[in-house]
């Protein structure tokens, strides 16, 4: 019994005292300044708050810096409260407004002093002093400039990991500098809270934290950028400690491995990440090896890679199985996958990846698999965001009885939709995107009108398709907008309707302010090209031309015109006959001269129009058409980028071989233009990682070259390589079939409705933003209206993109032999 009590007795004994020794372990030291100093210890840190005696308010800092006590002794960092008394008198100890700072000492030096305002909280405390503790381990750059000058100077030395956070003294920072702590030996780290900074490395997303690990280390030429990788994990110390192990890792694990996939363990598993394995056989082996390396790039940092040599295997792979997935979870099977493109290696792997954050709800799980059922992108789109709440407050109703009086007492601007259909709810998220940028600000009235509950209103406003928006100005027929069912296009249009075109220039001055974009500097922004028109006096024919140019443009281009007696001194200044056109490009600072004698009105739309598309466009849906429809002798260029790479030296590259080769340049970026890869399996199995070089002549029945890829890509090269293929000296990898491509549907015939549209005679103003107004008692405008409807629907909906037969242009060009170069960039 008595054994037992002295046995009980020392288990109570030993519980007490680590009790006690953990309550000493967080517990704040109480000083005097005198026993503080006698305490310090040469190279040792210690954090130290002077305070006067009873100072209440103090008691929250206090707190927090109890709190912080542990976690800076991890780091070797003494922490101690400083009692200010009488009878020791400090330098540090002032009075009560002075006593509001705490002082980070190196033995008896003191390194920095806080306000402790900024030590907020007990991550602010840890990151501000391990922030000053590793002022050499860890350099804070506020530009651009100063990245690329640390890159550089590291290229060939060390690597980088570099973190973006939001502000300093937040748990990302701290977990920055903890990090820091543990591998600032090893890396050089670099800081930036400058949201520039981050944009400049090609990253969209601001919003967040964000580490990169640049790999410079082996970068010999100062000329050539460093790798980066992101961690696409939320930013966290044990994030970042994973992430940097990832990177310290091989990028193929083995050069080959014979043994069984299942036994197979690497730094990846023990790190919860999966394992893929590229089978292969010894015959093919360096091919493999390179796909094997290509995989390994894209997934670094996200999955280990390894090569499998299926004639070295004691176990049997499925004969058509070519990529195997080993999942970390424990007891997890293998997976054999048909997989002939990176691209979907890394999607699968990702998708892996994410498995595990699935909704719980089983129904919800079942209910989103039926997206893959959607034969429409636009309704998958709508479906996916049908529980989005739109704030459609920002929008006026209309209805029968409020249409007329709400369009005819202030500008408006009102949206014609179905609500059973998708494009027109998918176009109803960027109308109310729009509302709310212009909310506060007296643009026009933003309406929107349901046809699906009044069809009698949209009938009589000749709406016979949707969606359709309309601008309803006083005094003025009704115009169509006819541009992208987006939101930055659908605002740029409202925002450059603000100014009735074309505008007067009354003096050379303004004239010069106009091409500056100083006239109307609230629509810098919006309009990114200024076009001025010069024209002679008694030149009236081809002042009215340019106007109903103008007028037909408005709201897509701002035009202004000239025609004063001393119009001389602008076209002296610019080499421009008379008449003619100048084209301000505001944002490279260039003016132009284009001569436009003998132009009617629509020749002067497809001048304008034309003259608007950059030298090196991105390829998207709304230029398609005009780029197709530019005459190019050799053919076009198409560049592939992801939209975190720098790319732009290629670019240069390429659009100086323009004057040469006549090639028209139209770069996709892969994440907004998908169909990019589509071209791509199209021509090579399996798909090969960024950047390929691809040209496919049809002059010669749809042969297809690929840029040799054991070379690097530059302006001599690519030169070199075509004069090859002009010679006849390069061989193809492919042909394409000499297939004709028909819609699936007839409805889907859009070629032939093209012709249809064009083939309707127009008037000397292009129709297809002209909407008229009817009157019973105007017979000529009844008879107008008469004839639109005569016109079938699908001619109706058509005509919204008509200008100028840009799709009977684009057609033709397509069916026309053309060389088209395909280039991707990664």
């Amino acid at each position: 019994m008595s054994s037992s009590c002295r046995v009980f007795g020392a288990g109570i004994c030993f519980v007490i005292t680590c009790i006690f020794c953990k309550s000493m372990a967080n517990s704040l030291p109480e000083l005097s300044p005198q026993k503080y100093f006698d305490t310090l210890q040469p190279g040792k840190a210690s954090l130290a708050y002077f305070c006067q005696t009873g100072s209440p308010s103090t008691s929250v800092f206090l707190e927090e810096l109890k709190e912080a006590v542990k976690p800076l002794q991890d780091y070797g960092i003494s922490v101690a409260k400083v009692n200010c008394v009488k009878e020791e008198t400090s330098r540090y100890c002032g009075k009560e407004k002075d006593s509001m700072k705490a002082y980070l000492f190196r033995g008896n030096i003191l390194l920095r002093e806080f306000p402790t305002d900024t030590l907020f909280d007990v991550n602010a405390i840890v990151a501000h002093v391990l922030f000053a503790l590793l002022f050499n381990e860890v350099k804070y750059v506020t530009t651009p400039e100063d990245l690329q000058n640390v890159e550089n100077a590291l290229k060939g030395k060390e690597n980088i990991i570099f973190s973006y956070v939001r502000a300093i003294g937040i748990p990302e920072h701290r977990a920055v500098m903890e990090a820091a702590f543990v591998y600032g030996t090893m890396y050089q780290f670099v800081l930036t809270t400058e949201i520039a900074v981050l944009e400049s490395i090609g990253s969209e997303d601001i919003e967040y934290a964000h580490v990169y690990f640049f790999h410079c280390k082996l970068v010999l030429d100062l000329t050539q950028q460093c790798q980066r990788t992101l961690m696409e994990q939320p930013l966290s110390t044990l994030n970042i400690h994973l992430f940097i192990k990832t990177m310290k890792a091989p990028l193929l694990m083995k050069t080959e491995v014979t043994e069984d996939p299942q036994q197979v363990s690497t730094v990846h598993l023990q790190l919860g990440l999966p394992l893929v394995f590229i089978v292969g056989r010894q015959a093919t082996y360096e091919a493999d090896r390179t796909t094997a390396e290509w995989v390994a790039r894209r997934l670094l940092g996200k999955a280990g890679v390894l090569l499998l040599l299926r004639d070295s295997l004691e176990v049997n792979i499925p004969q058509h199985a070519n990529v195997v997935l080993k999942r970390a979870d424990k007891g997890a099977p293998l997976e054999f996958l048909v997989l002939h493109d990176v691209e979907l290696i890394v999607s699968r792997v990702e998708n892996t990846a994410h498995g595990g954050e699935i909704g719980e709800n089983e129904n919800d799980a079942a209910e989103e698999a039926d997206i893959d059922t959607q034969d429409d992108e636009v309704a998958e789109t709508v479906y996916r965001d049908r529980k989005r709440k739109l704030p459609l407050q920002l929008t006026v109703e209309l209805t029968e009885e409020t249409f007329n009086t709400t369009v005819t007492a202030s500008d408006s601007m009102v949206l014609f939709y179905a609500g059973w259909q998708a494009v027109s709810m998918a176009f109803l998220q960027s109308y109310v995107d729009v509302a709310v940028k212009l909310e506060g600000t007296p643009t026009v009235l933003l309406a929107r009108i349901n046809c699906a509950d009044w069809s009698d209103v949209c009938t009589k406003q000749n709406v016979t398709e949707f969606p359709v928006v309309k601008l309803y100005k006083a005094g003025r027929n009704p115009v169509s907008y006819a541009g992208m069912l987006g939101t930055e296009a659908l605002l740029k249009f409202i925002q450059l309707n603000r100014i009735s075109c074309p505008v007067t220039v009354m003096s050379v001055r303004e004239a010069e302010e106009y091409l500056s974009g100083e006239f109307r500097e609230d629509l810098a922004s919006s309009a990114g090209v200024s076009v001025l028109g010069l024209f002679s006096p008694v030149m009236t024919a081809a002042k009215e031309y340019f106007s109903e140019a103008g007028k037909y443009l408005q709201g897509y281009v701002i035009t202004g015109i000239y025609s004063e007696e001393d119009v001389s001194i602008l076209s002296n200044k610019y080499a421009a006959t008379l008449p003619a056109l100048l084209l301000a490009r505001h944002k490279e600072g260039r003016i132009e001269s284009i001569p436009v004698a003998g132009s009617r009105t629509q020749d002067l739309v497809q001048i304008i129009t034309d003259a608007l598309l950059e030298t090196f466009d991105e390829l998207l849906t709304a230029g398609k058409v005009s780029y197709f429809s530019v005459d190019s002798a050799s053919g076009i260029i198409l560049s592939f980028y992801r939209l975190n790479s720098q790319n732009g030296l290629f670019v240069l590259r390429l659009t100086s071989l323009n004057t040469v080769y006549k090639y028209t340049h139209c770069p996709l970026f892969r994440k907004k233009t998908p169909v990019g890869r589509g071209i791509l399996q199209a021509y090579f199995d399996p798909v090969p990682p960024l950047p390929v070089l691809v040209l496919v002549n049809l002059h010669a029945g749809g042969q297809v070259f690929a840029f040799p890829s054991d070379q690097t890509i530059t302006e001599p090269n690519l030169i070199l390589w075509l004069k090859k293929l002009e010679a006849g000296l390069e061989n193809h990898i492919t042909i394409l079939p000499a297939q004709e491509w028909r819609p699936p549907l007839p409805a889907y015939d859009f070629l032939n409705m093209m012709d249809a549209a064009s083939q309707h005679p127009t008037r000397k103003v292009p129709e297809c933003t002209k909407e008229i107004e009817v009157q019973e008692n105007d017979k000529e405008q009844h008879e107008d209206r008469s004839a639109t409807r005569k016109e079938p629907a699908e001619t109706l909906r058509i005509k919204h993109w008509n200008r100028n037969n840009w799709f009977k242009a684009a057609k033709k060009s397509l069916r026309h032999d053309k060389e088209v170069i395909c280039h991707p960039v990664s």
